[in-house]
């Protein structure tokens, strides 16, 4: 187990480095007025040379890279060029980051509380009234964009729940429409998988076995069914995340949430390119510790993965 997870944190680590690399090769390789916004078509040639001396852009490239690592290691990710010119990156993140925490976190437990149910529900009334009405949401979540999603929810909800259709931090109305945005598509996740392995575990012969020899239905679902059907549900954990992750940055822009996903929106609109790849590198980060954590949480629930390295992945 030690030497699985290890190995699980090197790969997270490489993987960690290598996009490092690529982002800071993307700010080499664009164009020079990338540097300076709008600011740009009023500098002569000698103003824009002293200013990308002064970033440090004319030093070696190795050196650039050290800078560069050093300041990540620091929480140093440059100046802000149009957003907030010259502030640091650092201080426009850190007021918007518990919006994101807080949201994201929420939206993960209400699917794991919404959706593991509801997959249970489905398989045991497989075939009836409640596996087909959960199976509908299932395909219409599946099928539908998810901006179409949230935007029927935000227009149709608000006016039927009299809820706020903009976020408010005085309002805990307000919380409700974009938590339930950024649920729908984990909810439908968990009840889904959650339906399979609970229909693959009750059609087992192990289970077959245990009815014929008189053991109860409660029994057999809760000590064999569920156990065994929750362990292959540890690696949905990265998806959830990475779903958070991507409904965060056009639910907190939909609501005005004044979250990091809406800052990635807004950064982008004004080409602000420093503060674009500062958020996407905080956001790829997230995703490779979920998938690093998914790893440890399959190895964890289930004894009897292989923690050798056998030349594959999951």
């Amino acid at each position: 187990m030690i030497k699985y997870t290890l190995k699980r944190l090197l790969q997270s680590v490489v993987t960690l480095v290598v996009l490092v690399l690529i982002i800071f090769l993307m700010m080499r390789l664009m164009p020079e007025e990338g540097y300076f916004g709008e600011g740009y078509i009023r500098m002569d040639r000698v103003q824009i040379e002293a200013a990308l001396t002064q970033m440090g852009l004319r030093d070696p490239i190795l050196a650039q890279f050290y800078k560069y690592i050093s300041g990540i290691l620091h929480g140093d990710f440059g100046t802000s060029i149009t957003f907030r010119e010259k502030v640091p990156i650092a201080e426009i993140i850190k007021p918007r980051l518990p919006y994101s925490i807080y949201f994201g976190l929420a939206s993960i437990i209400i699917s794991l509380l919404i959706g593991i149910p509801m997959g249970i529900m489905m398989a045991q009334f497989k075939g009836r009234a409640p596996d087909m009405l959960g199976s509908g949401y299932v395909v219409l979540v599946k099928a539908v964009a998810p901006a179409v999603c949230y935007i029927f929810l935000q227009l149709y909800l608000s006016s039927l729940l009299k809820l706020p259709m903009l976020f408010n931090v005085r309002k805990p109305a307000s919380w409700i429409l974009p938590l339930l945005c950024m649920s729908i598509g984990n909810i439908a996740n968990y009840a889904m998988w959650m339906r399979r392995y609970m229909v693959d575990e009750l059609n087992r012969d192990y289970i077959k076995l245990a009815m014929a020899k008189g053991m109860s239905s409660t029994s057999i679902m809760t000590r064999h069914v569920l156990r065994n059907a929750f362990v292959p549900m540890a690696q949905l954990l990265p998806t959830s995340i990475l779903l958070t992750i991507t409904g965060s940055i056009y639910v907190e822009s939909l609501f005005s949430i004044p979250g990091m996903g809406g800052l990635l929106v807004l950064a982008i609109q004004r080409q602000d390119n420093p503060l674009v790849q500062a958020l996407v590198l905080i956001f790829s980060s997230v995703g490779i510790i979920g998938l690093f954590a998914g790893d440890v949480l399959m190895a964890i629930a289930d004894p009897r993965i292989k923690t050798e390295y056998s030349g594959g992945s999951r």
